[in-house]
């Protein structure tokens, strides 16, 4: 590596400059580019963080899958005790968007269709939310191939999710969510 002194940047001291870059730069570094080229410095954790660090290090391995049951387990109470399908039509809506710009969101009437699905009633939980009954085997095998793998070490056949079928998964129930608010006769079939 051969070395120059370069008299338009050197400073008063004639501080050398390799071929490498600028005096000062580390070897492992590129000595000129963007940002994000440069290794951030080390982050010391912040105290919540060390917390949850050594909370996690000392759980089960059956408590993540658990604490999922629970808060799962919570939600199907919840919709069992409501009844959230024995509103009337015209009654005050539960869901923001609905309330404040009586269009249904994208996700108006899942809770619907949960309760149906819960009763076995399928063809009325579709009528709710078609979207949310689709999903809803993928999301219960998703659930016991992670509780499977994590608690006793066993792996389930994978489901292979690709980037596109997320987007066309999206798309479809960005256009469900649209005809579902159209006023004409084949589309107001989805309107809850």
């Amino acid at each position: 590596m051969t070395s120059t002194v370069n008299p338009t940047t050197a400073g008063a001291g004639g501080a050398r400059e390799d071929a490498a870059g600028p005096a000062g730069a580390r070897e492992n570094q590129p000595a000129y580019g963007p940002p994000s080229a440069y290794p951030a410095p080390p982050v010391a954790p912040d105290r919540l963080t060390r917390l949850v660090d050594r909370v996690q290090a000392r759980a089960p391995r059956w408590a993540a899958p658990l604490a999922v049951l629970g808060c799962v387990g919570g939600a199907v109470g919840f919709t069992l005790l409501t009844h959230p399908a024995a509103g009337s039509a015209d009654g005050t809506p539960s869901c923001l968007v609905k309330l404040t710009t009586g269009l249904d969101c994208p996700g108006c009437g899942g809770t619907r269709a949960a309760w149906y699905l819960l009763h076995g009633n399928l063809g009325a939980a579709a009528r709710h939310h078609l979207i949310f009954v689709f999903a809803v085997p993928f999301l219960l095998y998703f659930y016991v191939a992670w509780s499977a793998r994590v608690v006793f070490g066993r792996r389930l056949p994978q489901l292979r999710i690709t980037p596109t079928a997320v987007g066309v998964f999206l798309g479809a129930w960005l256009l469900f969510s649209v005809l579902r608010n159209l006023p004409w006769v084949p589309f107001s079939w989805f309107y809850v």
